[in-house]
């Protein structure tokens, strides 16, 4: 049997008013979406512990099959696995954000979303004007990046940056639970990012353009090399693959044991190679058992803010990659399972992420499929399987039963 994942990040969402109740889901026009589902059996997933923050890294692995609670250290050494960046048991490693701030606000987490070539310049100048023998800067994609405390402490509070668009950044700044030193050394850098970021080259073409200006980072999600076992390991996959453009989802894989493919004009946006994502995902069934397709463009649609871009990103998935999974599975529909589900909600109205439930629906050749015809996050309570916690969706996925 092959597995295929179709991973909309932050697709599901929360009834809209000017939806006349209705989420971004329910309001796109997503046939093949619809058709998937009349073949399959749905419900609902807990993808977040009680105990960890509803990131995508946590819901991610979980969806992988991974007990988060018991394997997750935090999303910056899971994008610095992605980048092929060496460290060592004593070195905290956090994902490191280059954010928008105007008058001591944050403005955005993204810094306009800024290109990975402007992004370079700017992390080499941090490099250049910061990094000493125990910090260091690595470039990554867009505003995503990584940076490195030797022999760091952990035990922080860090808010995620998407979490807190608009909020006075004195009352959001990393605190410490435990490690003070750290906590002091984090607030030090973040300022001091700003006398080297704010009047750079990059970000004076970028104002001048009318963009918004990356003149800040702001670290977050640290944590120490992890240990985890692969999914040959834990589920008997033999072979694997994860597709997305999101470098934290590429370190989640390498550290299961899958192998990173990278489409060109995988971009992580609403203007993503869909197609070409679809074709590499279908192409890699021919000689692998898992494939997990990861989108990010539902999910920065709703940290925008933005209705009907999502609804946009929804109905872009129904005709370039559901749409040709459907026509795949017409000619393998003996030796293929497909499961689509989000990561978690990201609800337009309150740009962040929540750990409310999130629908799933499963294909497995051999299953009667459940009454449910249409997917959305109101149809799957009717669906048979239920309510599923955490690895449970793993288990059913590869079993076909609960």
């Amino acid at each position: 049997m092959k597995y295929l994942v179709i991973l909309a990040d932050g697709f599901a969402d929360r009834p809209i008013e000017r939806l006349g109740g209705k989420t971004p889901m329910m309001a796109a026009k997503t046939p093949h979406i619809d058709q998937l589902c009349k073949i399959s059996r749905t419900g609902f997933l807990k993808t977040v512990p009680d105990s960890l923050h509803p990131g995508s890294e946590v819901a991610n692995m979980t969806i992988m099959g991974y007990d988060a609670a018991k394997y997750y250290q935090g999303r910056g050494v899971l994008e610095a696995a992605a980048l092929g960046i060496e460290f060592s048991e004593d070195d905290l490693v956090f994902r490191c954000n280059l954010v928008s701030e105007e008058n001591g606000i944050l403005l955005n987490h993204s810094a306009g979303h800024i290109t990975t070539e402007e992004a370079k310049e700017l992390i080499d100048e941090l490099n250049d004007k910061m990094s000493d023998d125990r910090v260091s800067f690595y470039a990554g994609v867009s505003y995503r990046h990584v940076m490195i405390i030797k022999g760091g402490k952990n035990g922080l509070n860090c808010i995620p940056p998407h979490d807190v668009p608009g909020e006075k950044i004195d009352k959001i700044l990393p605190t410490p639970a435990e490690g003070h030193e750290t906590a002091d050394l984090l607030r030090e850098l973040m300022f001091k990012s700003k006398s080297v970021l704010e009047n750079h080259p990059v970000n004076q073409k970028r104002k001048e353009n009318g963009k918004a200006i990356a003149n800040m980072i702001w670290p977050w999600s640290a944590g120490f090399k992890p240990s985890m076992p692969t999914l040959k390991e834990l589920y008997g996959l033999e072979s694997g693959v994860v597709i997305s453009a999101v470098d934290l989802i590429h370190g989640l894989g390498k550290l299961g044991g899958l192998q990173s493919v990278f489409v060109e004009g995988a971009t992580g946006l609403f203007n993503t190679n869909y197609s070409g994502k679809a074709e590499a995902a279908l192409n890699a069934l021919e000689s692998n058992d898992y494939v997990f397709l990861h989108i990010e463009a539902p999910d920065e649609a709703g940290h925008e803010g933005d209705v009907e871009l999502k609804i946009k990103t929804l109905e872009d998935i129904d005709q370039l990659v559901v749409k040709p999974a459907l026509e795949y599975l017409a000619k393998h529909k003996d030796e293929l399972s497909i499961a689509m589900l989000p990561d978690h909600p990201t609800p337009c109205e309150i740009r962040t992420h929540t750990r409310d439930f999130v629908p799933f629906m499963i294909y497995r050749p051999g299953n009667e499929p459940d009454l449910v015809q249409e997917y959305d996050e109101e149809s799957v309570k009717k669906g048979d399987v239920g309510f599923l916690d955490q690895t449970e969706f793993m288990k059913v996925f590869l079993s076909g039963s609960k």
